[in-house]
């Protein structure tokens, strides 16, 4: 018999990649009753479309979903937050698996912002927005300013560190979630796993945002590009022993360091809410198909504790 050696260094990254995976198998399955329940819970829930102001029954549009034609909802947090940034990066990435093999016919999402920063957020992630065309054959993003964050709020968001306390500002909550400190208690098993890596993970959308940020002129650059500037690889790719994992150590939080960066730091004035209480709220998101019944559904529960679009895809 075999007994391998161990230590501390060698046990503690799995142990927190299982606890990472424990964590997020559980937040997957509960979810508030609202969340559950999305058609009912945000009827009358009225927003404007971004491209052409036309106002919208959140309830209702997911009413009319069949499962043929089912639809997503992302309620996503405030533009220059780390979630919101990152949904849309996965949500990118997806669109095509998600369409085809999902058939899911329609996307909503809300953001907790005004339209000047939800206009400007889209540009800097490169959206697919919906137009007026009724010809556009690609596949199209609805997207709904939330400067109040109500519609979050009736689908079950979780608010984070003591929400209805007056006497910390907004900013310290915001920092004892961030930190892993408090309720909701999601941020570090969703952020350290950035630093492990993955053997078996996935890093598709993770390489075509890095790609997209670069593009853009954002920092760090980590892609390798040839002379016509076709992607021809990563620095990643060069790590011993782990360049050939599914996702490399470092690889997602060298992106979430570019969004810091490049997006949330430099665009801040821009993007910020207006809102208070939208600084430390977070977000969720669904997928509803026959009569606007919930197939998959989410809440966040710290910040970068969004949900694989793998998993989603798995489920539908």
């Amino acid at each position: 018999m075999f007994i391998a050696k161990t230590t501390t260094s060698t046990i503690l990254p799995l142990l927190l990649l299982y606890a990472s995976s424990i964590l997020s198998y559980c937040n997957s399955l509960i979810v508030p009753i609202p969340a559950a329940n999305p058609t009912s819970s945000l009827k009358g829930t009225t927003l404007s479309r971004l491209h052409d102001g036309l106002p919208i029954d959140l309830g209702d549009a997911l009413a009319s979903s069949s499962s043929s034609k089912k639809t997503m909802l992302i309620l996503a947090p405030h533009p220059a937050d780390f979630n919101t940034i990152e949904y849309i990066q996965r949500l990118k990435s997806s669109l095509h698996q998600l369409t085809t093999d999902a058939l899911v016919d329609r996307f909503l999402l809300v953001i907790n912002g005004e339209a000047s920063s939800c206009t400007k957020l889209a540009q800097l992630l490169d959206i697919s927005v919906a137009t007026t065309d009724d010809n556009e054959k690609t596949t199209r993003i609805e997207i709904f300013p939330d400067p109040t964050g109500d519609a979050g709020r009736r689908f079950g968001v979780d608010r984070g560190y003591r929400p209805d306390d007056p006497s910390l500002p907004p900013l310290v909550k915001l920092t004892v979630v961030g930190l892993g400190f408090g309720p909701p208690w999601g941020t570090l098993p969703a952020v350290l796993p950035g630093y492990s890596g993955n053997p078996n993970g996935k890093r598709g959308w993770i390489e075509q945002s890095l790609e997209q940020g670069q593009r853009m002129g954002r920092w760090p650059e980590v892609l390798k590009l040839s002379t016509s500037g076709d992607v021809v690889g990563s620095k990643f790719d060069d790590f011993p022993l782990v360049g050939g994992w599914g996702r490399r150590p470092f690889e997602l939080a060298t992106l979430r360091l570019q969004n810091i960066i490049g997006i949330q730091m430099e665009h801040w004035e821009v993007l910020k809410p207006v809102d208070d209480r939208c600084l430390t709220q977070l977000g969720g998101c669904t997928v509803v198909g026959d009569e606007g019944k919930a197939i998959y559904s989410w809440v966040d529960r710290g910040l970068c504790d969004v949900p694989d679009m793998d998993d989603i895809l798995s489920v539908l």
